[in-house]
C-alpha cells in the first residue's frame, strides 16, 4: 500500500495577471509610504490553485498518494471535477456552503516578481477539519492556510506523533516570534524560500544551526540559485535544474515541496530528494499555472537525469 500524505492548506482559484514591464520602473522607493500604482495587465487567467490543490497535484504526477485537507466554498463544483479528472483524491475536502472557495489574485512581471492579494473565504473555516480525520498518514505538511488553522493542525500532527513540514509561505506575517518557535518545535522540517527565512531571522534572531538543532532539515529555496537543505550534519547544496523555459513561476514553490515529500515518502536521501524537488520546479515553471503541467514516469527520469548527469 502507497504512504499518504496529508496536506493542510489552502485550495483556492488563482486569479494570474502578467503586467509587460518591471515594478521596479514604476515604484518609488522614497515614496513607499505614499504608494498609489496601477499596472496594466493584458493576460489574464483564471486557475485552479491553493498550497493544498497544488501539492496535491504534484504527487499525483508523481506517482504519490497525496490528500489535500482543506475547506472550499459554494462555487467549488468546476475545481472539483478538474480534481476528479486528474485523479487528485477529496476525502478531505469539505464544502462550506455560506463562503466563496479562496481566491488568489497575483500580478506578475517581467522579472518575476510578484504582487499577491488574498482573499480567504471558507479557507477560514479550516478549523473544521481535524487531523485526526485522516487515517493511515505517513507524513504530512501544514502549508499556508488560515492562521488559527495552521497552528491547530501542526499541533495535531505533533499530538499523533505523524512527521510534518512546515511550510508558512504567504501566511508567515501572521506569526510572531512566539508562533514561530512553536511550530518549529513540533515540525520534523521546514521549508520556505529565501525571503520567508529571512523573515524568520529577524523576527527570531535564529541562525541556520539554531533550526537544524530542532528539525532534521531546514530547506531553503533561492529560485534560480537553487536551494539549500541545512541539517544536523551541514548544508547540501542543490542546483537549480535548468527550464526549458521560463514561463511562469506561480506555483514552484509547491511543485518543489511536492518533490520533497515525495523523496521523504519514499525514504531517499537528502541530495537525491532535493534534486527531484528542483527538477519539480523547472517543469512547472515551463507551463502557464499551477495545475497545467504533465510528465509520464518515464519523462520524470529522463529529466532527472538531464538535470544532474552522472546520479
Amino acid at each position: 500500500m502507497a504512504k499518504k500524505a496529508l496536506i493542510c492548506g489552502s485550495v483556492a482559484f488563482d486569479t494570474i495577471m502578467v503586467f509587460g514591464d518591471r515594478f521596479r520602473n514604476h515604484i518609488l522607493p522614497e515614496k513607499i509610504h505614499i504608494l498609489n500604482v496601477s499596472f496594466l495587465v493584458p493576460q489574464l487567467r483564471r486557475e485552479f490553485g491553493g498550497c493544498a490543490g497544488n501539492i496535491a497535484y504534484n504527487l499525483k504526477l508523481l506517482g504519490d498518494a497525496g490528500y489535500a485537507m482543506a475547506t472550499v466554498g459554494k462555487d467549488f463544483g468546476q475545481y472539483a471535477e478538474w480534481m476528479k479528472k486528474t485523479g487528485v483524491p477529496m476525502d478531505h475536502i469539505k464544502v462550506i456552503e455560506s463562503e466563496h472557495t479562496a481566491q488568489g489574485f497575483v500580478t506578475t512581471d517581467l522579472d518575476n516578481n510578484q504582487i499577491w492579494a488574498f482573499h480567504p473565504g471558507a479557507m477560514q473555516q479550516s478549523h473544521l477539519n481535524q487531523v485526526s480525520q485522516a487515517s493511515g498518514i505517513a507524513l504530512g505538511i501544514v502549508a499556508p492556510d488560515g492562521r488559527d488553522d495552521m497552528i491547530q493542525h501542526a499541533t495535531q500532527f505533533a499530538e499523533a506523533g505523524i512527521p510534518f513540514i512546515f511550510d508558512p509561505g504567504q501566511g508567515l506575517p501572521m506569526f510572531d516570534a512566539k508562533d514561530l518557535a512553536r511550530f518549529v518545535e513540533q515540525a520534523t522540517w521546514v521549508a520556505v524560500n529565501d525571503y520567508e527565512w529571512q523573515l524568520i531571522q529577524q523576527k527570531t534572531g535564529w541562525t541556520e544551526s539554531d533550526v537544524t538543532q530542532r528539525v532534521e532539515a531546514l530547506i531553503v529555496t533561492r529560485g534560480a540559485d537553487g536551494s539549500t537543505i541545512h541539517t544536523k550534519g551541514g548544508p547540501i547544496e542543490i542546483p537549480c535544474a535548468k527550464p526549458k523555459a521560463v514561463v511562469d513561476p506561480t506555483g514552484c514553490g509547491d511543485a518543489y515541496r511536492a518533490g520533497l515529500i515525495h523523496g521523504l515518502l519514499h525514504g531517499l536521501d537528502w541530495q537525491t530528494t532535493g534534486r527531484i524537488a528542483s527538477v519539480m520546479g523547472a517543469i512547472k515553471i515551463e507551463a502557464l499555472g499551477t495545475q497545467n503541467h504533465k510528465f509520464t514516469p518515464a519523462e520524470f527520469q529522463q529529466r532527472l537525469a538531464a538535470a544532474f548527469p552522472g546520479g
